[in-house]
């Protein structure tokens, strides 16, 4: 058994869940101690122990593992007073999106708040909240809406009573000024002890400046293109900062492509409203498209029906292997050949 100060660690974000997977460790080193990874930069890796931030790097048998900000790995000291990562703990949430080659890419751990950020601005784009919200809720993670600079935004009112329409009422959603010392008090119920919370959002909605206010880390911070309000990449990698109360904020870098890593079945009930009223549909199969007796036409934002379709469709695809899309594609095909052989009967018979 490793011998762990919970309270300092705990600062960093440690819970009993955590902690009690040392007790099945049997195999640990007896000079280990349990860390957290803070940021990652190629070979070198920055941890906290509860005390202080160091450099270390992982094991070779860690290489194959998709090691993520947030993070807990035990750490052990070697020749020349080398800090090496031995074990990772079995994250409680993991937060991960596919790339366009199909392959996973993880993005934080143990998490258990995701502040999804979006401006008021240029920046606004209920589809790619919608999206945000998908990905955080197929990894267990709660989210919160933080609709960014509530002081210069555009039809501000109008666009936060659009996204309480469209959005399940039981998300958060609030509008923040990033710059304000309020920002802290309206974020108060997810800021205590031992939380851990990621900042997700595009670039220049306002995570950087968010991180500095709750956190007084001094992160680089930038505006906006003036011809196209497109953010600029001032946070080039993520990292873990420490609130005052005892929360942990992980901000990240911007992402302009965000793929769900998540299966049919998981966005289902990521959409919970949809969800909920797919229950009351006429047929048990409804694909909530043209089929009678459907019980979320209607009831439902149809642009975010849409969106919802289009998420599917990419979960769908994402879950293909190669001979699924070779078969689809001749399906396709045979089809396309029928159609156009009906077409020239048709021409021929007048």
């Amino acid at each position: 058994m490793i011998d762990i100060d919970f309270e300092s660690l705990r600062l960093i974000g440690l819970t009993q869940t955590i902690a009690s997977q040392l007790y099945q460790l049997h195999d640990a080193p007896a000079n280990a101690s349990l860390v957290r990874i803070t940021e990652i930069q190629r070979d070198w890796l920055t941890v906290h122990d509860g005390q202080a931030e160091f450099r270390a790097r992982a094991l070779p048998a860690l290489h194959d593992e998709a090691l993520a900000v947030g993070d807990w790995m035990l750490s052990t000291t070697l020749a020349h007073d080398e800090r090496w990562l031995s074990t990772l703990l079995p994250p409680t949430t993991h937060i991960a999106r596919r790339g366009n080659d199909g392959r996973h890419h993880s993005l934080v751990s143990n998490v258990d708040t995701a502040l999804l950020v979006m401006g008021l601005d240029h920046d606004f784009n209920p589809r790619r909240l919608e999206r945000y919200l998908a990905i955080v809720k197929t990894a267990g993670v709660e989210p919160v809406v933080v609709m960014s600079k509530a002081d210069i935004g555009d039809d501000v009112e109008q666009r936060m009573e659009l996204l309480r329409q469209r959005l399940p009422a039981t998300i958060p959603l609030l509008a923040v000024n990033t710059l304000s010392g309020d920002a802290a008090a309206q974020l108060a119920p997810w800021l205590g002890v031992g939380q851990t919370l990621v900042l997700l959002g595009s670039s220049g909605a306002g995570k950087s400046t968010l991180t500095n206010t709750l956190t007084q880390a001094g992160q680089q911070t930038g505006g906006v293109r003036k011809g196209d309000g497109r953010g600029r990449h001032t946070t080039t990698s993520r990292s873990l900062h420490l609130c005052a109360d005892g929360a942990c904020i992980i901000d990240t870098p911007g992402l302009r492509s965000w793929q769900p890593d998540a299966d049919e079945a998981s966005l289902t009930a990521a959409f919970e409203d949809i969800d909920a009223l797919a229950a009351q549909c006429q047929f048990r199969d409804c694909h909530h498209a043209g089929e009678p007796g459907c019980a979320v036409r209607g009831a439902v934002d149809d642009d975010r029906l849409l969106n919802y379709h289009k998420l599917m469709r990419e979960a769908r695809r994402s879950q293909q292997t190669p001979l699924d899309r070779i078969a689809q594609v001749a399906k396709w095909k045979v089809m396309q050949r029928a159609a156009v052989a009906r077409s020239k009967d048709k021409l021929g018979k007048r």
